[in-house]
């Protein structure tokens, strides 16, 4: 188990998402702290975007002010975890454009950047913090009768 977390930290690394990660973390102010099986923690992340409870950049894990519930950041955590190991699986940095395509994909087809983002999915979904949503998106709105559109004229 060791190994594989180790692997995934180099890879980050050779793969600048590491970098790139303490960059962001430095730039925005966050307190930088060592985290488990190593991995960084940027901590008290206050910018607007990503809109999140947390969010991870290679190796380094963003998070906004602490949680109060310790078994809902425990799941939070390993969420964000899974999240550094696809960065080094997809090679880096080619993973934010593949993860934002597929976050707007779902947020197209059912009004939620989450919910059919396979990356998010692999994560886990509730671990993450993200709830069932039901189909509601651009695609969804556009296809569904309109009351103008159904309504027959009379004379």
């Amino acid at each position: 188990m060791r190994a594989r977390h180790r692997i995934r930290s180099v890879a980050n690394w050779v793969n600048l998402s590491t970098p790139l990660g303490l960059a962001l973390a430095r730039a925005t102010g966050c307190r930088l702290e060592p985290g488990r099986h190593y991995l960084h923690y940027a901590l008290e992340y206050g910018k607007a975007l990503p809109n999140a409870r947390a969010f991870t950049v290679g190796s380094v894990l963003f998070f906004r002010p602490p949680i109060s519930d310790p078994p809902l950041h425990l799941r939070l955590l390993e969420h964000e975890e899974s999240h550094a190991g696809q960065y080094a699986w997809c090679l880096g940095l080619p993973f934010l454009p593949l993860y934002f395509a597929t976050a707007g994909a779902s947020l197209l087809l059912c009004g939620d950047p989450a919910a059919l983002n396979p990356f998010e999915r692999r994560a886990g979904l509730e671990a993450g913090g993200y709830g069932p949503r039901s189909p509601g998106g651009l695609l969804a709105r556009l296809a569904k009768p309109t009351a103008s559109r159904t309504r027959k004229d009379t004379p």
